[in-house]
């Protein structure tokens, strides 16, 4: 017997609404925003279920949508968004190269200023390091945001180094 919209939705959302939160929260501090922007995605999301044609990973798609929705949720304004990172978040050390673990809780230390530099990227650098946030490869990134994943890959490495030398000349 074949699976219902309705069921195939509710088996999605089952399986990616952690993701879909963390989104919404990587893309605006408001709590009732996010559920807004929980809801939209919802949305999107249901209406384009029977357009998807599995050429990607279920879970790529959702991240798409969930992206896409966020910044026309957000809008103009969203250049201004504040990318918001907690110390629990388990990829955070996805941003740094280095494996020296006193490194890494020094820099961890130093939460907030990583927060305002991160603050201080473009729109395109803000979506690019909440993927790499959620610790999606590069193919999955460069399916989610359209470009080629050697793009992908500069960018985010672009980002890095300068994040790094910004924090070290904080320091």
């Amino acid at each position: 017997m074949k699976e219902s919209k309705e069921e195939k939705f509710k088996k999605i959302i089952a399986e990616n609404g952690d993701k879909i939160t963390r989104i919404c929260r990587y893309y605006n501090p408001n709590t009732e925003d996010q559920k807004d922007m929980y809801q939209e995605i919802l949305v999107n999301i249901w209406n384009s279920l029977d357009r998807f044609r599995g050429e990607s990973a279920i879970s790529t798609w959702i991240y798409r949508i969930a992206v896409n929705t966020s910044l026309s949720f957000t809008g103009k304004a969203f250049r201004f968004m504040k990318l918001q990172v907690s110390t629990d978040q388990q990829n955070l050390n996805m941003l740094f190269d280095d494996n020296d673990l006193e490194d890494k809780l020094r820099k961890e230390a130093n939460l907030e200023q990583l927060q305002n530099q991160l603050n201080l990227l473009s729109v395109i650098d803000k979506a690019l390091i909440s993927l790499v946030l959620e610790g999606l490869t590069m193919r999955e990134i460069a399916d989610i945001i359209g470009l080629t994943e050697p793009n992908v890959k500069v960018k985010i490495h672009r980002i890095k180094e300068e994040l790094a030398r910004k924090l070290l000349n904080n320091q």
